[in-house]
């Protein structure tokens, strides 16, 4: 397969300014977000299997969704900052869902039966336990 190299430098350009302009340029920060969010699909898909829930299409999509979204949150997060003279609430959005990756990869790595410190596993039950209201008393 041969690939045109003005093509493929001209599609180089317009995804750094798709990216440019949607988060503000690409630093460390959401280097270690995307790479939280493959390893959590990842982790979530391997945790499926793992339990017997298998594979659901329906599941991933979803999945997928949410993180799509996440990444549309951030990017808003940018421009209410280029509105404001801020450079605040694009890290704080960042931050925010990197937190949320990383309690939903470790609790897929603790359904995949990986060991989890005590007081981290009393943290996600007392977790579950605000998410149900109480009910699972």
């Amino acid at each position: 397969m041969n690939i045109n190299p003005a093509m493929f430098s001209m599609f180089c350009a317009t995804t750094g300014a798709i990216i440019t302009f949607a988060f503000g340029g690409w630093n460390q920060l959401m280097v270690l977000f995307t790479v939280a969010m493959a390893v959590d699909y990842v982790t979530g898909v391997a945790a499926a299997i793992k339990t017997g829930q298998g594979l659901s299409s329906k599941a991933g999509f979803w999945g997928l969704m949410r993180k799509a979204l996440m990444l549309m949150v951030i990017s808003l997060a940018h421009h209410m900052d280029l509105l404001m003279g801020t450079e605040i609430m694009k890290g704080a959005a960042t931050y925010f869902y990197l937190s949320n990756e990383l309690i939903s990869i470790t609790e897929n790595c603790s359904r995949m039966g990986l060991p989890l410190p005590p007081k981290l596993k009393n943290f996600f039950a007392l977790l579950k336990d605000k998410e149900s209201g109480g009910k699972d008393r």
